[in-house]
């Protein structure tokens, strides 16, 4: 593929990346469920399509993270405590396979930083987990899941301090997003499980789809940058 048409193509990718990403974000808003099953999907599919193109490498953790993505959206979108259990192994499994790609990237030096980054994080999501009514078969899921979060953000703010490099500045912004995404995601589900929200999916799937924008930049860079 020709340099100049692939950078066309990428682009053009990118654009129908953010036409469908509006398009979910508004559909969310009026709760349209046939306009939501069709759009929440496109949005780890784009961006797996994306990598495939501009990648040197097709890491195929990176491919693991978008499909376990892909069945967290499917199994969120009805509003159903059974789908919910398995929306919560299927996004614990993409979380999983996050941490893995990101220290497969990021080679941690000093671990005093990471720790001090990580305990803080991990007493505000034990907190709201222990304040929280959670069903008792995502009991373990969701404590397991709070601990990923911990050492997610521990990893991002760590490195980015140690080293304020174009690379950490999107594993922190990719990041950042994606604990926001979990807090209300967590507020959504379990904080206002019997009431109706206007706002908390729109805001959800906003923070979805920047963050994973952002992640999937931070791992191109981190190719590119091993590349030269």
């Amino acid at each position: 593929m020709r340099v100049n048409n692939k950078h066309w193509i990428i682009n053009l990718l990118v654009i129908i990346y953010f036409i469908n990403a509006l398009l979910e974000i508004l559909a969310e808003s009026i709760s349209s469920k046939p306009i939501i099953y069709i759009t929440k999907p496109l949005i780890p599919f784009f961006l797996m399509v994306l990598y495939f193109i501009n990648s040197a490498k097709r890491d195929y953790i990176f491919f693991l993270i978008m499909i376990f993505s892909l069945i967290t959206n499917l199994l969120f979108i009805p509003n159903s405590q059974e789908l919910l259990y398995y929306g919560v192994i299927s996004f614990t499994v993409h979380r999983i396979f996050l941490v893995i790609l990101i220290f497969k990237i990021i080679k941690i030096k000093d671990y005093i930083p990471f720790f001090l980054a990580t305990l803080p994080l991990g007493f505000i999501f034990f907190y709201l987990f222990l304040e929280s009514d959670v069903p008792k078969n995502s009991y373990y899921l969701i404590v397991f899941h709070n601990l990923i979060a911990a050492i997610l953000g521990g990893i991002a703010i760590s490195n980015y301090i140690m080293s304020d490099t174009k690379q950490n500045s999107l594993l922190l912004i990719s990041v950042l997003l994606f604990l926001g995404l979990q807090l209300v995601i967590y507020i959504e589900k379990y904080y206002l499980a019997e009431s109706h929200s206007l706002f908390l999916r729109p805001l959800a799937m906003t923070l979805n789809i920047f963050a994973f924008y952002a992640f999937y930049k931070f791992v191109i860079s981190s190719e590119k940058l091993d590349h030269d």
